[in-house]
Order: structure tokens, then C-alpha cells, then sequence
């Protein structure tokens, strides 16, 4: 039997952001729309377990430079917290392992208790994570029946802000956090602080710096209907620039010169450049160049490149 020929992958270059919906991995999610758009390279900029759904940032080509940065990023989350149990993940995916009854509606006791998580906090890890330990990842262990000591990580919680009760048991949140924070986890913890258990009900990611949940976001099922109507050219047009995702950094704009020398990766001297800030560097006729840096020599040098045409 004769084999079809590969489809050949095509560069794309830009960012895509995806409204990720509930029941699919991040990976799953990417290679989805990776086959759509038939790009040969992509990634996605930190992981939404298949409870959450939400904002998923997608980098191809090119914009797979910036992913590192975009993995550092603030996030902010709304999230459903339903007290009185608590599950083997710490979401509605696990199974229960602990009951106790639901807290009092007291909106004092609720304040104290999300004040005394707001701020820089230490975190355990879930085991149900896809950190590594010893070479595997902690969910494999944790389903194989295995516990290991997992060292706690400092986070920062810049907002933590109720949104309201939906019913006895289930409150709703806000939260805005640095990156590597566990909702699961800080959902525990709060249901801890208020004399009960908790886990998360359901998980929605409204944003992750440069980027929010707006009408740039798109669907799974939006763009397999685009695709279907236009093919690859009508998704080509979703696309955010590869400059997007480092929007919110200072911008230099450089000569031919300096831009000439930059590309070839020398550090250049830019008059009046922001000290200890990454920088986002454009030469003659607004083309991004890449980002950059500031030395202690003054000079400007170059930190990721970006492939111009």
C-alpha cells in the first residue's frame, strides 16, 4: 500500500491567541491549530489544565523567540471555588478525599482569609502538576499511587478579590498572580484558612501579560469554520505580530547603522536608552529587529533576534 506523501509545513510568523475551551490539554489544543494553519514550528506560553479554559497565547515561527518572555508573565484568572470538599487534584476532575462543612457567609472572615494570601506567599507544588522530579513528571507519579516531598516556590498574589456566592458552597474569584502560581493550590489554601476544604469548580484565564481575553481572542471551533470558508490565508489574517508580545517594553528606534550592527549581534550605543529594562528594537521602516538590553557599559546589546525579510 502506497503512502500519502507528508503535507509540507509552511512558515508562519505572528501570535495567535486562543480561546482555549474546557476538555483539551495546551499541547492538544496547539497541535490542533498548528495542523490548521500547516506551520512548522509553534508553542504555547504556559499551560492551562483540561478543566480551565480561557486565553492561551500561540507562537509560530518567529514568535517562538519571545514564548520565554511571555512564560514569565503576570497572569489573572477567574475562578469557582466550591467549598466543602476537597479532591485528589484540587479540581472537579479528581476524586474526594476529604469532606468538611462549607464556611459561613461572613465577608469579614472571607477578607482576613484572602488578605493573609495576597502578596508573596510560599507554594507546594500539586503532585498533580507537570513539573519534573527525578525525571518524571509529578503527575505520573501521583497517578502511579506515589507522594514526594516537593519543595515550595515563592509566588506573588498581586490581587485577590471575591466575585461573588452562586450558591452555598461555590464562590467566585478573581485572582492576579505572578508566574508558576497553582490556582488549585491557593484555592486549598483558602479553604484551609476558613476552617473548611475546597477545590476548584471550574478555571477561566482572562489574562496573560501583554495579552487579555478580547474579541482578539478566537475559538477552536471559529477557526476551524474560517479555515473551512478561506483555508490558510483567512487565518493568516488573525495573526498578531511577533512585536505583540513584548508591547508593553520600553522601544528603541535605531539607525541603519546601529541597526546594521545590531543584526550582526554587536551592542550599539543608543542615546538616552532605559536602564535595567529589556528593550524592544526596531531599525529603518519600523521593522522589528528583536529585543535588547542595556549594559553596564551604556551600550545596547542584542538579546533575541528576530529573522527580518
Amino acid at each position: 500500500m502506497t503512502q500519502r506523501p507528508k503535507r509540507a509545513r509552511r512558515a508562519v510568523d505572528g501570535v495567535l491567541l486562543l480561546d482555549k475551551p474546557v476538555g483539551f490539554t495546551s499541547n492538544g489544543a496547539l497541535q490542533r491549530v498548528k495542523r490548521l494553519y500547516g506551520a512548522a514550528k509553534a508553542g504555547h506560553t504556559g499551560s492551562l489544565d483540561p478543566l480551565a479554559s480561557g486565553l492561551l497565547p500561540l507562537c509560530f515561527g518567529e514568535a517562538t523567540k519571545m514564548s520565554g518572555w511571555l512564560l514569565d508573565a503576570n497572569k489573572e484568572y477567574r475562578v469557582g471555588c466550591r467549598f466543602g470538599a476537597r479532591t485528589t487534584t484540587g479540581d472537579a476532575d479528581g476524586d474526594v478525599i476529604e469532606t468538611l462543612p462549607p464556611p459561613a457567609k461572613d465577608a469579614t472572615a472571607l477578607e482576613r482569609a484572602l488578605d493573609g494570601l495576597r502578596g508573596e506567599i510560599d507554594q507546594v507544588p500539586p503532585m498533580y502538576s507537570a513539573l519534573k522530579q527525578g525525571g518524571q513528571r509529578l503527575y505520573e507519579l501521583a497517578r502511579a499511587g506515589k507522594e514526594v516531598e516537593r519543595p515550595a516556590r515563592r509566588v506573588t498574589i498581586f490581587e485577590f478579590e471575591p466575585l461573588g456566592w452562586d450558591d452555598d458552597t461555590l464562590l467566585g474569584l478573581r485572582v492576579r498572580c505572578s508566574k508558576g502560581t497553582y490556582v488549585r493550590t491557593l484555592v486549598e489554601d483558602l479553604g484551609r484558612a476558613l476552617g473548611s476544604c475546597a477545590h476548584v469548580a471550574w478555571l477561566r484565564r482572562t489574562a496573560a501579560d501583554p495579552y487579555v481575553l478580547d474579541a482578539r481572542c478566537h475559538t477552536l471551533d471559529a477557526l476551524e469554520r474560517l479555515h473551512a470558508d478561506g483555508g490558510e490565508a483567512a487565518l493568516d489574517g488573525l495573526l498578531l505580530p511577533v512585536d505583540s508580545a513584548v508591547a508593553d517594553w520600553p522601544r528603541v528606534d535605531l539607525g541603519p547603522d546601529a541597526a546594521h550592527y545590531i543584526k550582526q549581534g554587536q551592542p550599539v550605543m543608543v542615546a538616552r536608552a532605559p536602564l535595567d529594562r529589556m528593550l524592544r528594537l526596531y531599525g529603518p521602516g519600523d521593522a522589528f529587529l528583536g529585543v535588547g538590553a542595556v549594559g553596564d557599559d551604556g551600550q545596547v546589546a542584542p538579546k533575541r533576534l528576530i529573522k527580518t525579510n
